[in-house]
């Protein structure tokens, strides 16, 4: 059985990545981490650039790239007046990762309860 204090464990961790399992769970915003990978501008795209090659508004571009910002999932660089966007996810996928482990871990202390 799970103990309290482990299942409180998971839920803060839980807490701690619900901004990044939002912004990850959108179509839009996966659509744009891709097409931030696909591209051969390492240095960061614009959110002209983006949307050119997305066909999404530059507002609804700027939408949803400030979120995968708060997520910690997209950094931007700043030269001069022109802003660069570009995919940087280590912190926040490694957060991730640690939240589904622990769940896993948590999981596989359980007793089956298939009821094969």
């Amino acid at each position: 059985m799970v103990s309290e204090q482990e299942t409180n464990a998971l839920a803060e961790e839980i807490r701690r990545t619900k901004t990044i399992l939002t912004a990850l769970g959108d179509e839009v915003r996966q659509h744009l981490i891709l097409v931030m990978l696909q591209s051969p501008e390492c240095s960061g795209l614009r959110v002209l650039d983006i949307a050119a090659k997305t066909n999404l508004s530059r507002p609804a571009v700027s939408h949803h790239l400030q979120i995968l910002k708060n997520a910690g999932i997209v950094q931007m660089r700043r030269e001069g007046t022109k802003n660069y966007y570009y995919f940087d996810a280590a912190d926040s996928l490694s957060d991730l990762i640690h939240m589904l482990t622990h769940a896993k871990e948590l999981m596989c202390q359980m007793p089956d309860r298939s009821g094969e």
